[in-house]
């Protein structure tokens, strides 16, 4: 059946295979497997993304189609910047499939290499980005007529969107080609909507939010998203994003923190982080730190009594956001606690994650640090718990804000299925 996001349909594989068919069709599927690369060896260093990709080729090899893949590696004149050979191969390795790899996109060797495949083969296209349309942000109808969209697109039966962490990229192989293809969203994508839709449902409660990082700007924007529509019952504050508020409240968080704070142009955001504590924002702030003073010590320090610079969340307010999580129905955690590079200060991160898992709430975990603070723990998601492959794009979603890939789907949707928008 179609995934209900928040009281729209989006197509999903299983209801491009009962409309369309996808036995030997081809099928163009945008993945995302930008991965973290060694800046000498340009060997990739982190290859859980390729990983998370492979259900869905190999349900829709499965099913009977010819899947061609493509996804971008890095941007233009950065390290990262690579071929996607070494992806094809691990891609080989993870899914048991023969995945060929052809160092081209738009060219004739792809466009004949495409022609050629055989239902149940699957073809990973070089670099996207290596099409300089690919770094072009602008609406799906202008790239529905991009060159990239235009010689690709005549050569397939329908598109399937798995990249959720493109999701909030308006480029041609994100909404493009959804306008000129019956299009769906692959089980990755699928998942991702489907563990958000949770935090909008009114029957779960309490909602708590765990925020942190140092994103300052970002996530408040989140919280002024779960506070104006009443999203969030609990929002626990971490790392700056903590300061920031104690800060809005008045609280003397020592002469270095405020300096590091003012450093990083963030004083400027107190009014409207005051803003939302004088509206009701269900915003907890910690009662104690640990710090690190000047002559290398750690110690933990509550609050009004300060003097060392903030790197953790101590364990009073670990006990104390301990026990709010510990009633929840949702928990979300993005952003760690602490400076978690840091060995000495990686507990308050850990130990939420903990409480958060031994709780009875569905969990949804905000990828990045705390994905790999998860995988040391030997964590890994399932039914109880999500960890997002998205960052720019989650965090979309949380401050409230609509997808481009999401709003191309939704027309391919109106065009092909003859879905209402």
């Amino acid at each position: 059946m179609p995934l209900d996001y928040r009281g729209k349909r989006i197509p999903t594989i299983d209801d491009l295979d009962e409309r369309f068919g996808v036995r030997g069709k081809r099928l163009l599927v945008r993945i995302d497997i930008n991965s973290p690369v060694d800046p000498v060896s340009h060997k990739i260093l982190d290859d859980s993304r390729i990983r998370a990709h492979v259900p869905t080729i190999r349900e829709l090899v499965e099913r009977g189609a010819a899947v061609v893949l493509v996804s971008h590696q890095g941007r233009p004149g950065e390290d990262d910047f690579v071929s996607l050979e070494e992806h094809a191969s691990l891609l080989s390795k993870y899914s048991g499939l023969d995945v060929r790899f052809i160092d081209d996109v738009i060219g004739p060797a792809a466009r004949e290499a495409i022609r050629s495949l055989r239902p149940g083969e699957v073809l990973l296209l070089d670099n996207v980005r290596l099409v300089s349309e690919e770094v072009i942000e602008a609406k799906p109808e202008k790239h529905a007529n991009s060159v990239i969209v235009r010689k690709l697109a005549p050569l397939f039966d329908a598109y399937v969107n798995d990249a959720f962490a493109t999701a909030h990229r308006s480029q041609p192989s994100v909404v493009g080609f959804p306008l000129r293809l019956p299009s769906a969203v692959g089980r990755v994508f699928e998942r991702e909507l489907s563990a958000i839709s949770k935090l909008y449902d009114e029957n779960l409660s309490p909602k708590v939010f765990v925020l942190g990082g140092g994103k300052v700007h970002d996530t408040l924007r989140i919280i002024e998203h779960l506070t104006a529509n009443r999203v969030a019952d609990r929002i626990l504050t971490t790392g700056l994003v903590a300061e920031l508020f104690l800060v809005a409240k008045g609280v003397n968080i020592g002469d270095e923190n405020r300096k590091l704070l003012e450093r990083k142009g963030l004083l400027g955001l107190v009014p409207r982080a005051r803003r939302l504590l004088l509206r009701g924002a269900p915003v907890e702030t910690p009662v104690d730190f640990v710090t690190l003073a000047s002559d290398g010590s750690v110690k933990v320090e509550p609050l009004g009594r300060i003097s060392g610079v903030i790197r953790d969340i101590g364990p009073e307010t670990v006990k104390m956001y301990g026990e709010l999580i510990s009633e929840a129905s949702i928990v979300v955690l993005r952003g760690p606690a602490g400076v978690i590079e840091d060995e000495r200060f990686r507990e308050g991160t850990r130990k939420l994650l903990e409480a958060a898992l031994a709780s009875k709430a569905f969990v949804l975990v905000g990828g990045g640090h705390l994905g790999a603070i998860a995988a040391e723990l030997g964590i890994a998601a399932g039914d109880k718990l999500h960890i997002s492959t998205g960052g720019g794009a989650l965090l979309l979603l949380l401050a409230g804000e609509e997808l481009p890939a999401i709003v191309a789907l939704r027309e391919s949707a109106r065009k092909f299925f003859g879905w209402d928008p």
